[in-house]
């Protein structure tokens, strides 16, 4: 493991995670705009070597597509990998608002597709991609538990920001993990999710860390976002564009807090790790040279008492609002 990097305890998993991750939804090249693959491989490449471990996709980000050039990174080298996946928004029926997996037997087997595409034989930590309560849940569970006794999954978990939803999913504290959307403009998990993962031993794995790249500060009110990038809605959608609009307000606050050596990217990375219940952070990484500019914020002093007063002043503890698709 490279020296400079920092490892936190996923929960009470037992397992070990970078506390900068990678996260794969844009490397699947159907939300984000176009991505090449031989990049996002040499981006893989260098986090492993700059001593990132914890890496994670789900089976709709670009229809497998992140899934398998995953696959195909680890290959020969599937121990250097912490891989988290997820499961359930594949032929969603919207009708009845369930997950496809209508029995146990559909569960697994679409959980044998992830392994294909992964190319591995196990998986170290699967979640629900099911951001609410359907009527799959208790198959889910059941599969999860499934999954753990045969040694196809290490731990699972749930990708959401819904309390009361959490804590049915986690009814019989056998949950692992939970995903959520985090960072200094939807500070709303405060409240009463991080207080309750970190009671229950749940690892925390943060998304949104960058807000969907606002909090790296390179948007104006003039930023217009290109075909295949699903944040053409913020300018799209006149509702949308006044919560931008606001968003960059916010940043526009924050700017008193770069200095020569961190910019705002860094800044909301770090804010993140400074909450004692987070394991890693999994801003999405397309190149080797957004993997480079996260990698600071792992490597810089943590923030200082003063710096996170100043981040309360401007968004209150427990504020700010979700940011789809939160």
């Amino acid at each position: 493991m490279n020296g400079t990097m920092k490892y936190r305890d996923l929960g009470k998993t037992g397992i070990k995670v970078s506390e900068i991750g990678m996260g794969l939804w844009a490397a699947g090249g159907d939300a984000w705009g176009k991505t090449e693959d031989q990049e996002v491989l040499r981006a893989i490449d260098y986090a492993l070597d700059q001593g990132v471990t914890f890496f994670d996709t789900a089976d709709v980000y670009g229809s497998g597509h992140s899934e398998e050039l995953l696959g195909k990174a680890m290959a020969g080298r599937r121990d250097k990998f912490i891989v988290a996946t997820k499961i359930g928004w594949r032929d969603f029926d919207g009708e009845k608002g369930r997950s496809a997996y209508t029995t146990v037997d559909k569960f697994i087997a679409g959980v044998e597709s992830n392994l294909k595409r992964l190319n591995t034989d196990y998986i170290d930590v699967l979640q629900s991609h099911i951001d609410f309560r359907d009527p799959t849940m208790e198959i889910f569970l059941e599969g999860f538990q499934r999954l753990k006794e045969a040694g196809k999954i290490r731990a699972y978990g749930v990708s959401t920001s819904n309390f009361e939803y959490l804590k049915a999913f986690n009814h019989d504290g056998k949950a692992n993990t939970l995903q959520i959307d985090y960072s200094i403009l939807n500070r709303t998990s405060e409240a009463e999710i991080l207080p309750y993962c970190r009671s229950q031993g749940l690892g925390v794995i943060i998304r949104g860390a960058i807000a969907m790249g606002i909090l790296a500060g390179k948007f104006t009110a003039d930023t217009r976002f290109g075909e295949g990038d699903f944040r053409r809605r913020w300018h799209e959608n006149p509702e949308e564009y006044k919560v931008f609009l606001k968003d960059l307000e916010i940043v526009q606050a924050l700017r008193s807090l770069e200095r020569p050596d961190r910019n705002l990217a860094t800044l909301a990375l770090q804010f993140v790790l400074a909450n004692p219940a987070v394991s890693t952070v999994i801003p999405g990484i397309k190149t080797v040279a957004q993997m480079e500019a996260n990698l600071k914020a792992s490597r810089l002093p943590l923030l200082s008492a003063e710096e996170l007063a100043a981040i309360d002043r401007i968004v209150a503890p427990g504020k700010g609002r979700k940011i789809w698709p939160a």
